[in-house]
């Protein structure tokens, strides 16, 4: 009975204890401000002041620079229930979206506001905004704001028609309107300025014109968002009545008008405008460059170039393409060699891509590697495209060891990744490679297009797999269901030609459904010259001549072939019908990279060099000798 007492007064004791324990405050890591005043409210109670930035906790948010430090805050903000005040939870979240990799902890914490405002979900929308995910955006205006039923204000509406235009979902941009215009919001000038911008992404210019219509006031962002609203639809003219119509414009507005006209080729009304601008930035002289290089006007487009005070990366990217798209390879890499001297601005992606494809079809293989090295260096990040320019040059220049090795590092292969290494293999004589590359790209799920099969049929035709080439062939109408084009009975007619199967190549040109042009008639009959197929190399060479009675080169052909079998007549005949038309033959012309065979003392090949020189120069020298002989024979005749 004494113990049973005891015990009881035991228990007694430690529930006293607890609940003494639990009547105390929570613990805190922060000190409250006991300097706070005390305010007496009209029942006499005394309450705390209304909660300021002065606030501890707050203030050592904003100081906050670690993101590991924020669980205590959060900690902080919960026991003290100040995660419910809206300035409190405004200004936590506002920290939070500063860092992406808080985002998620931004949007968690906005789930546990019992009654989050406007400001907090416009702060998190404009972060996702911010971070180039404009769905993240609307998802969360949708699941969050509309789903907890939070009363957007005239800040909201703006980003919304913003992430819609992004998206370009009328849809959704024509529900944020009925929205405006039931919150009242609708006489807003940011608020019509989104809705002016989204209409016009989205299409819709006529809406856009009516929202523009009917406002009250407009500034030059109203003006200049239509203007760029009617240059995106192609309707031009109709902005330049309304870029005339304005009494002030700005440097975007008049960019706008550039922009249109370049756009549709008018390069005439945009220089005008451009000479008229009495301030242009970088963006007005790249967009004057950009329409001179579109319609191929290199010397103009140098021009503005050199003109230019202030260059950025896309003015010289801009002239790096155009020299690639002219195919003055070499102008290309002088004008990268310059942009490297000057160090400012330093060349990107898009300038290597440029400078790496003139490399590649220079067969420059030194400059390809340079630019290597150069992207190592500055650590320039290879994405899909630049690693297959680099590829393709490596390949192009006969590094197929080299082009292996930068595609088995992708990541990520796209098709044409895969058609340059066919293509490599190909072009250098492995044929075999090029089938095995191909089979390979079949087992990674990879679907081939037309210009894989041009690959594919073309390695077959430079290493004479005639089997391997006609099941290509069939392979690409029957499985894969594309229809061949010119370029794939080219190479079947040069595949067959090349084998000696003539009959066969003419049957197929017979059989094709396309009409033939020059091109395979022509590999037809270069194949029968070389295996002494006189008679239907005649046949064809006549055929040549109807299509193109202008090309020199069935002339000569069909002149060899008459000379091979001692026809002396018919080759005089020949050649006095070329006289006649004034046709001339083609010289043909070989790329050396003369740098190759330059001396220099303190290499080992020294003499290895010197050789190599003296035997180009002899044969050039021979090759002047013989042009010579001809030209003094022509002028005998």
């Amino acid at each position: 009975m004494t113990v049973s007492r005891r015990l009881s007064s035991i228990t007694l004791d430690k529930i006293i204890t607890s609940n003494k324990n639990l009547s105390k405050p929570s613990p805190k890591l922060f000190p409250n401000n006991h300097h706070q005043p005390i305010i007496t409210n009209f029942d006499h109670q005394q309450v705390l002041p209304p909660l300021t930035l002065n606030h501890p906790i707050l203030r050592i948010l904003e100081s906050c620079s670690n993101p590991n430090q924020f669980p205590q805050i959060h900690t902080q903000l919960i026991v003290t229930s100040l995660i419910h005040h809206s300035l409190a939870s405004g200004h936590v979240i506002k920290k939070l979206c500063t860092s992406l990799d808080l985002m998620t902890v931004a949007v968690n914490l906005f789930d546990c506001i019992e009654q989050p405002d406007a400001f907090v979900c416009n702060t998190i929308m404009r972060s996702y905004v911010n971070s180039n995910d404009p769905f993240g955006g609307l998802g969360f205006y949708y699941d969050k704001m509309v789903g907890r039923c939070v009363v957007p204000n005239h800040y909201t509406f703006p980003l919304i028609g913003k992430v819609c235009a992004e998206i370009e979902s009328l849809r959704d941009g024509e529900k944020a309107h009925g929205l405006v215009i039931k919150h009242g919001f609708l006489m807003d000038l940011f608020v019509r300025n989104s809705l002016i911008h989204m209409y016009s992404v989205c299409g819709k210019i006529g809406s856009a014109r009516e929202v523009f219509d009917e406002s009250t006031v407009l500034d030059m962002v109203s003006w200049s968002s239509m203007i760029h609203g009617y240059v995106k639809n192609g309707e031009v003219g109709v902005a330049r009545v309304l870029f005339d119509e304005m009494t002030e414009r700005d440097v975007f507005s008049w960019n706008s008008m550039i922009a249109g006209y370049v756009a549709v080729g008018d390069m005439e009304n945009a220089r005008e405008l451009f000479e008229r601008m009495n301030v242009r930035d970088v963006v007005s002289w790249n967009c004057m460059i950009d329409g001179y290089a579109q319609v191929g006007d290199v010397a103009k487009a140098r021009e503005l170039f050199e003109k230019m005070t202030r260059r950025n990366v896309v003015s010289w990217n801009s002239m790096l393409a155009l020299y690639v798209r002219q195919k003055n390879y070499n102008e290309c890499l002088r004008l990268f060699d310059i942009m490297i001297e000057q160090e400012n601005p330093r060349p990107n992606g898009a300038s290597l891509m440029s400078v790496l494809t003139a490399c590649a079809n220079l067969g420059n293989l030194d400059k390809g590697k340079w630019v290597h090295s150069y992207m190592e260096t500055n650590h320039i990040t290879a994405d899909v495209l630049l690693s297959t320019a680099l590829l393709t040059m490596y390949a192009k220049c006969g590094s197929m060891d080299l082009a292996r090795d930068i595609f088995d590092k992708m990541p990520f292969k796209t098709v044409v990744s895969w058609n340059s290494m066919i293509m490599g293999y190909g072009m250098h004589g492995f044929g075999e490679k090029a089938l095995e590359m191909f089979l390979e790209m079949e087992k990674t799920g990879v679907t081939p297009n037309d210009s894989t099969f041009v690959s594919v049929l073309s390695a077959c035709t430079h290493s004479g797999m005639v089997l391997e080439g006609w099941w290509c062939f069939d392979l690409m109408s029957r499985v894969y269901e594309i229809e061949p084009k010119i370029e794939h009975y080219g190479c079947m007619v040069d595949l067959l030609g090349r084998a000696g199967l003539m009959k066969d190549s003419e049957e197929l040109i017979q059989k094709m459904p396309l009409k033939a042009g020059s091109a395979l008639w022509g590999a037809l009959l270069s194949a029968c010259r070389t295996h002494s197929n006189s008679e239907l190399g005649k046949m064809v060479a006549k055929r040549l001549i109807e299509l193109n009675p202008l090309d020199s080169g069935p002339y000569v052909l069909l002149s060899n072939i008459y000379a091979t079998e001692g026809k002396w007549d018919d080759v005089e005949n020949v050649r006095k019908i070329m006289k006649e038309k004034r046709l001339h033959r083609i010289a043909g012309s070989s790329l050396v990279d003369i740098r190759e065979f330059e001396l220099s003392e303190s290499t080992d090949d020294n003499n290895n060099s010197r050789h190599r020189r003296s035997m180009v120069y002899s044969n050039l020298s021979e090759m002047g000798a013989q042009i010579k002989l001809c030209q003094d024979d022509c002028i005998g005749k």
